[in-house]
């Protein structure tokens, strides 16, 4: 099988509908190299790589409550800053670059999915859809 490891896919494949940060970045602990009340952060498997974790929710409006939030891994060699807060928004939007998911099998015995990425910023500008820009026009 051509597939190894962690698959490599878009931020629109993962998060249609955009996301929002709604936790702290936190250091991800290894659980192998921490002992004895001695914190240990993880480092990566492919990259080495320190590993951070944030809490996001997925905008899609058709998740039920319990699929709304989830957790990403972020690899950086510092902790990474979210971005501003914007105004008149409860939470900050957010998007991600260099985004893999590796699929597993959670504790409950269900498909679920690791999200790891390498950057973590601002939502960019996206051109107004041809119909919205033309109601601006017609103004």
């Amino acid at each position: 099988m051509a597939l190894q490891g962690p698959i490599p896919v878009t931020f629109a494949m993962v998060f249609p509908h955009g996301c929002y940060v709604v936790g702290e970045v936190e250091p991800v602990k290894d659980f192998d190299a921490s002992s004895n009340g001695r914190f240990v952060q993880a480092r990566d498997k492919q990259t080495a790589e320190l590993v951070w974790q944030v809490a996001v929710m997925d905008g899609d409006p058709t998740l039920k409550p319990p699929q709304k939030t989830v957790a990403v891994k972020i690899l950086a060699p510092v902790q990474p800053v979210p971005p501003s807060p914007m105004p008149g928004l409860p939470f900050t939007p957010v998007e991600f670059d260099a985004i893999t998911v590796t699929p597993y099998v959670n504790g409950n015995g269900r498909l679920a999915y690791s999200i790891k990425v390498h950057d973590m910023h601002a939502p960019r500008q996206t051109a107004q859809p041809a119909q919205a820009k033309a109601g601006k026009d017609a103004a």
